[in-house]
């Protein structure tokens, strides 16, 4: 765990036993079989399929193509099929050169006929327009870049000096996590972070519900560990006809979901250099305590358990590892899993592209005892990618488009896939789930998220190769899928694949539509978006030291230039992409590259170094890969608290939908399908809409008129009683009932109003003495009843639909024009909160 108090059990980068290359596991063992590998360039070497096949697909076969048959058509009987063509003596040509200037004219990628813009005035200003963004670009460019400048001397001139700075370099020069906490505990004191913590009020979190939640958690658990331990657990007893474990069950089931009251907001741990706020802590600990209580007690059944564990797993959502790509940037990758691993926390969702997803990998089809052992400065002697000379690679990049070769990398690749393994035989290895993003070479149809799910029978490593072929680095290559005899064949029609970091370099909506993610771990290491992650209120281990984290880096003026000069660069950016002013170099749309979203909830970024630019295409040596892993490790380490306190309710809530589930069983993502025609057996009775709008009232009511109070309301004005069930964690098994809300005693009268006559002179005592009465059960009205009691039943539920009506159609009328105005709401218009501007990356 993230405990300071225990030792983490990884080999150190320092050991001696880390550069020994002997002692990785398997260190001589290749993996690649031969069959596959000559499958595999057979299926390269293969024409495109006619289904693969796009006009704007760049031709970059490794193989030239065989010549076709020439198709020759005369126009008539009397004409020659080769009529001579008279040139002048000047203008005569070859049939090579014209062959090889039409080849040459074949490859170059250009827009389909559909998508280039007609009109003389697009024509006319596409280049002047394209080279004024260019340059004003430019300049932005290089005013941010002073911009930047600035800041630093800022911070390193201003805000950082004397003592501050001394136990700052302390705290950087730490190598192992135990050390860095006592010299981050240290910096905060001496930066006075200790009253900010020991403060319960706070502005980014419910702090007054989060101090009763945590009161109730105390007591309702003491309350039921003395019922287990006096036997009285099962009988109860009390008053209220309700065990403590009952309501400490409700109580969890309220609690435990995403962001609740504020607890995830980056902000909170954003204020100090390690932890939070003191109540926060101590709320996560009784929470993570009480799910342990109530999943190790035996006053629940193990039917109890899994319906509370699938309940709590669809609330809390999952937590993923986002490993960018950036070439041999990725190796700084290692450095963050080595430090997740030691703390016990890494996630079990893994995501990698380009060169993250050779490290998403490796991770995922090896178990935790081998990575320990892997993650060290000798792994350098398995990283050989990169090992041809520059006479070799030059030819090939001469003859084929493409630096590094396909096959050789298919062989290299196979000891971090642990051979050919498939996505969901390295999920029944390991229990991780590998995730590879790659892209069609053809630039208009749709990315794919390679996992389990969606191509279980892929081969990881022809995924992985795919997710790192960048145009001019690597040719598209094709995907292989395993059959059940083991022998290999093309993936998806033969089609070829390409960098996944062209469009979705951090693919979190499909993580959530197929795993439910909702928390993302992100390791950035792009070196092209580097610059551009800036902090200006701090991020989450790192807070603005400047009036004692209440100032801005930089000053206000310094963040407040930075601002407007990168979402100005932002503005132009998407101009060139709307108004399709972007030539496409080597077939490929760049526009993504910069304009697609790059952070998480948590956002890495290791501290690189110059050197790393010019050695971006080279294999690292032991001593680059092991500053790489140190500078991962440094960077990952004030995210370790807020991971983990994330991690601790995961984690509980996992082992126990493992204990009592199938083995290969996943959480929920979403609710059980059912019929439409159908409810769910556990949904209650559908009901009339909260709010409905103007029309929809108007014709209820016309229609209640008409037909004597009877409406048939459509399907679309009724609750969806499928997504209810999914939230409705009462008990199906109990008929008693609470009292019901004010909205369902609003709706208790049904119907009633519109049978009552103008003459009967009770029509308000009635209408009265309706609305007082307590509606029935969901599980009541849906047993059948005697004949006088359904009658009543029904006239109470008639007047309660029109009440409602007339009610709501008030809105519309009675409300005055300052509320109208004035209901407007704090936030962004695409939903996300400040929060994720501020704590998009360390800088």
């Amino acid at each position: 765990m993230a405990d300071p108090d225990v030792r983490t059990d990884g080999i150190a980068v320092t050991s001696p036993e880390a550069w020994d290359y002997k002692t990785l596991p398997e260190w001589d063992n290749d993996f690649y079989e031969e069959d596959d590998i000559l499958q595999f360039a057979a299926a390269l070497d293969a024409p495109s399929n006619a289904l693969a096949a796009s006009p704007s697909e760049e031709d970059l076969s490794r193989l030239e193509k065989t010549k076709e048959a020439e198709r020759i058509t005369a126009l008539n009987d009397w004409r020659p099929v080769r009529q001579r063509q008279l040139r002048r003596p000047g203008a005569s040509r070859s049939r090579a050169s014209r062959k090889s200037s039409k080849s040459r004219h074949k490859k170059q990628a250009r827009r389909g006929r559909d998508e280039t813009r007609e009109g003389w005035t697009y024509s006319f200003a596409k280049y002047p327009l394209l080279l004024f963004i260019f340059g004003w670009i430019g300049f932005l460019g290089t005013c941010y870049a002073f911009t930047r400048l600035y800041i630093w001397f800022y911070e390193q001139y201003v805000t950082w000096r004397g003592q501050r700075d001394r136990l700052r370099k302390a705290l950087r020069k730490q190598d192992h996590y135990e050390g860095w906490v006592k010299a981050a505990e240290e910096l905060d004191r001496h930066l006075g972070n200790d009253k900010w913590k020991a403060d319960d009020e706070g502005s980014y979190y419910d702090w007054k519900m989060i101090k009763q939640v945590l009161r109730q958690l105390q007591h309702l658990r003491k309350q039921a560990e003395e019922d287990e331990r006096s036997s009285r657990g099962r009988t109860g007893g009390r008053e209220s006809g309700e065990r403590p474990i009952d309501l400490l069950r409700k109580v969890l089931e309220s609690c435990v979901k995403a962001n609740f009251a504020g607890i995830e907001n980056p902000r909170l741990y954003s204020e100090t250099y390690y932890g939070t706020k003191n109540l926060l802590q101590s709320y996560i600990d009784e929470t993570s305590m009480a799910l342990k209580y109530i999943f190790s007690s035996s006053q629940l059944t193990p039917a109890d358990k899994r319906t509370l564990s699938d309940r709590l797993s669809a609330n809390l959502g999952r937590s993923a590892l986002c490993l960018s790509g950036g070439a041999t940037f990725a190796y700084y990758h290692f450095g963050i899993a080595k430090s997740l691993l030691d703390a016990d926390i890494l996630p079990p969702i893994i995501t990698g592209t380009s060169g993250g997803a050779v490290v998403a990998a490796l991770l995922c089809t090896r178990t935790d005892e081998e990575l320990k052992k892997l993650l060290i400065p000798a792994l350098a002697t398995r990283i050989t990618a990169c090992h041809e000379s520059i006479r070799i690679w030059w030819f090939r990049y001469w003859r084929t488009g493409a630096r590094f070769d396909s096959v050789d990398w298919a062989k290299r690749c196979a000891w971090f896939c642990r051979g050919s393994l498939t996505f969901k035989e390295a999920y029944q290895l390991t229990g991780r789930i590998l995730n590879v993003s790659t892209v069609p070479s053809d630039p208009h149809s749709p990315a794919i998220l390679a996992n389990y799910v969606t191509a279980p029978d892929c081969v990881i490593w022809s995924a992985v190769i795919a997710s790192a072929a960048v145009p001019g680095i690597l040719n598209p290559v094709v995907l292989m899928r395993k059959l059940p005899s083991g022998k290999l064949e093309p993936f998806s029609f033969g089609h070829k694949w390409k960098d996944g970091s062209l469009r979705t370099d951090i693919p979190l909506k499909s993580l959530n539509t197929h795993f439910g993610v909702n928390f993302s771990i992100v390791s950035q290491v792009n070196p092209h978006v580097s610059l551009w992650f800036f902090s200006n209120r701090g991020t989450v281990g790192r807070p603005v030291t400047h009036r004692r984290g209440r100032g801005w880096r930089g000053g206000f003026f310094g963040s407040a230039i930075e601002q407007f000069i990168k979402l100005d660069l932002n503005k132009w950016l998407k101009v060139l992409r709307h108004l399709e002013l972007l030539p496409r170099p080597m077939g490929q749309d760049w526009s993504e590259v910069f304009l697609q979203r790059f952070s998480g909830t948590i956002t890495i970024w290791p501290k690189t170094c110059m050197s790393d630019f010019w050695n971006i295409l080279t294999d690292p040596t032991m001593d680059r890969l092991a500053r790489q892993i140190t500078a991962g490790q440094l960077a990952t380490w004030p995210k370790l608290k807020f991971v983990s306190n994330r991690m601790a309710l995961e984690k509980v809530i996992r082992d126990a939908y493992t204990q009592y589930h199938a083995p290969d069983e996943e959480p929920p993502v979403v609710a059980p399908s059912h019929s439409p025609d159908q409810p769910s057996p556990l949904s209650p009775p559908r009901a009339l809409r909260s709010v409905l709008s103007e029309d929809d009232l108007t014709s209820l009511l016309a229609q209640a008129k008409a037909n004597n109070g009877v409406v048939e309301v459509p399907e679309n004005l009724l609750t969806p009683g499928r997504e209810v069930d999914r939230f409705n964690f009462a008990s199906t098994s109990s008929v008693e009932r609470q009292e019901s809300p004010s909205l369902a005693k609003r709706m208790s009268n049904l119907w009633g109003a519109m049978q009552t006559s103008p003459n009967n002179s009770n029509n308000n005592s009635t209408s009265r003495s309706s609305i007082e009465t307590v509606r029935p059960s969901p599980r009541e009205l849906a047993v059948p009843s005697p004949s006088s009691h359904h009658a009543r039943e029904q006239s109470r539920r008639r007047s309660n639909v029109v009440d409602e009506l007339v009610r709501q159609s008030r809105v519309f009328f009675d409300d005055d024009d300052d509320i109208l105005f004035g209901s407007e709401t704090d936030g962004d218009a695409d939903g996300r909160s400040d929060t994720e501007y501020e704590t998009t990356g360390d800088d």
